[in-house]
């Protein structure tokens, strides 16, 4: 396992490119160990990155390190080490569940007999007990990718990447998932990077974030960290002109975008909730109500990807 001093992932000047589109430019970041989020839009860079530390996709330049070692050099060390649940189905047509799962242990390294035990264990574990002789390809999409994660799961990694892994399931399903995930990193303590784009798993699951965008790291830390350092921000209900109020914010340094039908507004260095008043009724505005916000992980992914 990771010294708790040591990262989970160490990029240093990171980039990775297909031809000449680069999809990761020039990203450097050091990630604690524990349960990271790692998010961002679509076509940020996430998956290119996962397949980076798989050893999957070769750097341009820069430097990479899984776990202190460098998938780039030595990927058959770095995957014994990882489990991969990713996006798209990767069951084998023809294949009971435990024999899919028992496969996978083997291409991670298990002899037979203990992938076979492995396979049981962790199809249990994930809810599939009673459904391990039937064919994936029945499976229902939760079924499916409970099997994704058992197969992650099998040969007992050090860190699992997680490529949305609650993609496509209905509120329950996606409850049930998470709840693993908060239990592998709980109670079984092995490391995660979960890659998503819906900010309320990783609020619940990881300890940490990265979020990136258009190749590039735009914020990461700690997550209590990231939500607590904030300026004075308040929820305000405005009639009239809003955006001229919010031009007139942006330009005095401060924040504001529509958030459920409110102006989550975060106020310039100096200002007092006062302030907004005079501001509002400047621009033709007025404003109706005012009350001061709580800051969440959305705020600081939306202000991360503007900047």
């Amino acid at each position: 396992m990771t010294n708790a001093d040591s990262p989970l992932l160490h990029l240093e000047d990171l980039t990775v490119a297909y031809g000449p589109l680069v999809a990761l430019d020039g990203i450097s970041a050091r990630v604690a160990p524990g349960a990271v989020g790692l998010l961002g839009p679509n076509g940020a860079g996430k998956t290119t990155l996962l397949r980076t530390l798989l050893g999957f996709v070769r750097p341009r330049s820069g430097r990479v390190s899984v776990l202190g070692l460098d998938p780039a050099q030595d990927p058959l060390a770095v995957r014994r080490r990882l489990g991969y649940m990713p996006e798209a189905d990767a069951y084998i047509a023809g294949l009971h569940a435990s024999g899919f799962v028992a496969y996978a242990g083997e291409l991670a390294g298990l002899d037979p007999s203990e992938a076979t035990s492995r396979a049981h264990e962790v199809l249990d574990y994930v809810g599939l007990g009673e459904a391990r002789y039937r064919a994936v390809e029945g499976f229902s999409t939760g079924m499916r990718q409970r099997v994704k994660l058992a197969q992650a799961l099998v040969h007992d990694p050090d860190l699992l990447l997680l490529d949305e892994p609650t993609s496509g399931l209905d509120p329950a399903g996606r409850d049930e998932m998470l709840d693993l995930l908060q239990d592998i990193a709980a109670r079984l303590s092995v490391h995660l990077v979960l890659s998503t784009h819906l900010l309320p798993d990783v609020e619940r699951v990881c300890d940490s974030v990265l979020v990136v965008d258009e190749g590039r790291v735009k914020a990461q830390g700690p997550l209590a960290e990231l939500v607590t350092q904030r300026r004075s921000a308040y929820d305000v209900s405005v009639r009239g002109d809003i955006g001229a109020f919010l031009t007139d914010l942006h330009d005095e340094g401060g924040e504001g975008r529509d958030h459920d039908g409110v102006l989550r507004v975060v106020l310039p260095e100096g200002w007092g909730p006062e302030r907004l008043f005079t501001l509002a009724k400047s621009s033709g505005a007025l404003v109706r109500s005012l009350r001061p916000a709580v800051e969440t992980l959305e705020d600081v992914f939306l202000r991360a990807v503007e900047k």
